[in-house]
């Protein structure tokens, strides 16, 4: 896959071929072997590391920053003097484990045109003075990494992160398992949003086909020919998001006592569904197994031709649940015209989001300073208010 990027991508193959040592790690470029010179006056050794803007999994576009990192000590001239023009910034950890140690900023009044203009820029500034100790070393091995691109659990690199230097922050959600029971749609949007992290597994659960009414009130646009085929909505999700994560599984049946042990694997649980009985016997089953949870919910009525209504997301855990009998509908209630399939996709979008910010703020993403375990947001007061908090 790192040759085919390169083979694709004209800056990186002129890199390449002149002899520099490329590797793809973590949504960055990494430039190996770039001599340089310490305060000591000694020639050492040490790695480039760029941001990567891809215009897809096969080609580069024009560098996002001027601002190129760098692992090693802090390069020299040949008198051991440091090289000011280029200083930036210090050590950054930037998630994949890779840690750089200095930051350098050489801009041109356009920025560089491509990732050759500005790796072979700075690698010049910073291996010349080595080169003018010892000529025969040489930031060019001509050695080729054989090792893949590595995309974790995505289809194609998350240069996102990398842009915005999150990847350490992201592997705060690495390695769980989620299940979202329920892909109506609130489900389906926090699908969405789950399928750009990097969490380790998604299991989605639903027993319903996607017809098309589920269409106007899920993310993205279904196409006639999808409808045609009334495919489960399992399938039809799977289908969708597995092109940007790898590690969908779709469960074609809705989680009743029968088949609920398959939740004691998981490391959270987003419960999305409409059916309180099923709800209640869920919600014990988690706390038993000492498995967090949200709950989410839409209340709405048609009131002198408008809609009025609250969007809720209730917070479960072990050690924190004795406000979920107060909180979270139980009993089947007649009052409330969403399970008539109003149609009203901004509201679950906006129940969704509430939901993955604050799953988010429990893994340590977003500042948690309330500790929130039930939110509710008010359609006609525009009011968002936190209970229940532990902070």
């Amino acid at each position: 896959m790192l040759q085919q990027l390169i083979n694709h991508s004209p800056d990186l193959k002129r890199l390449q071929d002149e002899g520099y040592e490329l590797e793809v790690y973590g949504g960055y470029l990494l430039i190996h072997h770039i001599p340089y010179v310490t305060h000591l006056r000694e020639i050492k050794y040490g790695i480039l590391v760029s941001e990567l803007s891809l215009a897809n999994s096969q080609r580069t576009i024009k560098p996002s920053t001027h601002v190129i990192n760098f692992i090693g000590e802090y390069p020299c001239n040949a008198d051991g003097t440091i090289i000011t023009a280029i200083q930036h910034s210090n050590q950054q950890n930037l998630g994949h484990g890779i840690v750089i140690n200095f930051s350098f900023s050489n801009k041109p009044q356009s920025g560089y045109v491509d990732y050759y203009e500005k790796v072979s820029t700075y690698g010049t500034i910073i291996s010349s003075p080595a080169k003018s100790i010892d000529p025969l070393v040489t930031e060019k091995t001509f050695r080729i990494r054989e090792n893949a691109i590595d995309t974790d659990v995505f289809q194609y690199i998350d240069t996102n992160s990398g842009r915005a230097k999150i990847n350490l922050i992201n592997e705060k959600v690495k390695g769980q398992k989620i299940a979202i029971i329920g892909l109506g749609g609130t489900g389906a949007y926090i699908l969405d949003l789950l399928s750009k992290t990097p969490v380790s597994e998604i299991h989605i659960y639903d027993g319903d086909v996607f017809s098309q009414h589920n269409a106007f009130r899920s993310p993205g646009a279904a196409g006639k020919e999808d409808l045609d085929t009334v495919p489960s909505k399992v399938d039809y999700y799977f289908n969708q998001y597995s092109k940007i994560h790898q590690k969908i599984t779709a469960h074609h049946n809705y989680v009743s006592k029968d088949n609920m042990k398959a939740l004691s694997t998981m490391s959270f649980v987003f419960i999305c569904i409409d059916n309180d009985v099923s709800r209640k016997l869920i919600i014990q089953f988690l706390l038993k197994s000492n498995i967090p949870f949200i709950d989410v919910g839409l209340g709405v009525n048609a009131v002198d031709d408008t809609l009025i209504g609250t969007v809720r997301v209730t917070t479960g855990t072990h050690e924190k649940n004795n406000h979920l009998v107060d909180r979270i509908p139980f009993v089947d209630e007649g009052n409330n015209d969403y399970n008539s399939n109003i149609q009203i996709a901004e509201l679950n979008c906006l129940n969704a989001v509430l939901a993955v910010i604050k799953w988010k703020k429990m893994c340590g993403f977003y500042q948690d300073l309330r500790e929130e375990h039930h939110s509710t947001y008010s359609i006609n007061v525009n009011q968002l208010t936190s209970d229940e908090v532990t902070a």
